[in-house]
């Protein structure tokens, strides 16, 4: 049986899906999710070796969900926004459905599925990354014990390399998420997020002053307090946009 999991807001289009898979044998549906965070969730519990996602949901949009997901099922975008499905295949996604779709271009799509399952599994979670609109407005991070935080890019004060992650300062505490510093710096908005150094990447809103500290290096002194690092190509970077 292939495993299938439902994700959309909408209980209509959850109920024609249903009702499409219900004709072929081959499919089990093990979870059916209305937002993002149950969808991360049953993902993470059924391990399902289909996504039917849609794009545009409240809480967390699909691109969010294939972030945050550590499996690798087969994904199949369900979207009322075409403009979506271009972005998908530039990126090899399985398939797409446009709604309102018919039952024989739903199966089309399920003789697809069938193909690719046979197929070695490729990750998601960069395929959410690559589709999520530049630049971010917001990070999200799953936390080991699987709770998701959501935090608006205007609230992250700086970001900090350690090893292969990040610590996103932000409100008083640091969240470590599972990311290299310069990818995110490539996602995040270069007019607000500057790399001052290869550990920091800050925003230059949180900038109260800049002082030398050595020949060639200087510190920037945040409205809290904080000191971080600045390299002099970090402080070339600043004087552009300060």
């Amino acid at each position: 049986m292939i495993r299938a999991i439902l994700v959309d807001d909408e209980p209509l289009a959850r109920d024609i899906l249903r009702e499409y898979l219900a004709a072929d044998e081959d499919f089990e549906i093990v979870a059916e999710c209305a937002n993002g965070f149950e969808a991360v969730r049953a993902v993470t519990e059924h391990d399902p070796d289909v996504l039917f996602l849609d794009i545009q949901m409240p809480k967390l949009d699909g691109f969010e969900v294939l972030e945050l997901l550590d499996r690798s099922p087969v994904v199949v975008f369900v979207t009322a926004y075409d403009e979506y499905a271009l972005r998908a295949f530039e990126v090899h996604a399985l398939d797409y459905l446009l709604k309102p779709f018919s039952e024989d271009r739903f199966r089309v799509v399920t003789e697809r599925i069938k193909v690719q399952l046979r197929l070695p599994r490729t990750a998601v979670a960069p395929l959410g990354s690559a589709l999520r609109a530049k630049p971010l407005q917001r990070i999200v991070v799953r936390a080991e014990d699987g709770t998701i935080q959501v935090i608006p890019a205007a609230r992250v004060d700086y970001v900090e390399a350690d090893d292969d992650a990040i610590l996103i300062a932000t409100a008083g505490t640091r969240v470590r998420k599972q990311q290299s510093i310069g990818d995110l710096a490539g996602e995040l908005d270069p007019d607000r997020f500057v790399r001052i150094h290869r550990s920091y990447l800050l925003n230059i809103e949180r900038i109260e002053k800049i002082e030398l500290y050595a020949k060639d290096s200087r510190v920037a002194i945040l409205r809290d307090g904080t000191r971080l690092p600045v390299s002099r190509t970090g402080y070339g970077r600043l004087r552009e946009l300060l």
